[in-house]
């Protein structure tokens, strides 16, 4: 009895070697037949991305600049411009359209906080010899009139602080344009209203006699 049990354990053991060795190959073999899968798919998959890398360079490409190397100048304008003073000015503007009853449904409006500067000086390639004289030891100059020479925006700190627009209504961008061109036309206007012209007059005057004085001409009268 006991040689029966022997040989039956033996036997138990070897069918679990057995099968342990089976399983064992099974996963080698596995795992063998996959690496070697993905040596043959690697390959294939770096073309991919190959591909598509060409594909992308196609559809979106890097844009190259070529300047013209010729460069045309077409003006060049000698400059004799006195600036003498200079504003910087804010000023608030309201740009609306389609108010009233139906503008809570179609209306547009914004407010506009507009700073800008205006420049203002004398031209003194407008001066010709016509307009000085000698009269003793006192040197009489004729000055063409004050001009603003600049009266623009400053993009950079204009902007718009409220905009209101209707339920069936989209923002109009021209209504934004519309309400930069006026104020631009109201800080020139404010500017000349409070005096920049006569200020640059007086300031040019105050300048050129300090230089016609350097040049020995100790009384200088201007018109």
């Amino acid at each position: 009895m006991e040689k029966k049990n022997h040989g039956f354990t033996l036997i138990s053991a070897l069918i679990m070697l057995i099968l342990v060795t089976i399983i064992g190959s099974i996963i080698f073999l596995s795992v063998k037949i996959n690496q070697t899968i993905d040596a043959a798919i690697l390959p294939l998959q770096q073309a991919n991305q190959t591909i598509s890398t060409q594909i992308s360079s196609l559809l979106h490409p890097t844009p190259t600049i070529l300047p013209d190397p010729v460069t045309i100048i077409r003006e060049v304008q000698s400059l004799a411009r006195l600036e003498t003073i200079q504003y910087t000015v804010e000023k608030v503007i309201t740009a609306e359209v389609n108010q009233g009853v139906f503008g809570p449904l179609f209306g547009d409006k914004l407010l506009l906080v507009a700073h800008g500067m205006v420049i203002a000086g004398i031209d003194l390639s407008k001066i010709s010899t016509s307009d000085f004289s000698l009269e003793g030891d006192t040197l009489h100059v004729q000055l063409p009139d004050p001009e603003v020479f600049v009266a623009t925006l400053n993009n950079d700190e204009s902007y718009i602080y409220d905009r209101t627009t209707g339920l069936f209504r989209k923002s109009d961008p021209e209504l934004e344009t519309s309400a930069r061109q006026a104020a631009e036309e109201e800080i020139y206007r404010a500017a000349v209203e409070d005096g920049i012209l006569e200020q640059a007059k007086t300031n040019a005057e105050i300048f050129l006699e300090r230089f016609f004085n350097s040049l020995g001409y100790l009384h200088v009268i201007f018109k």
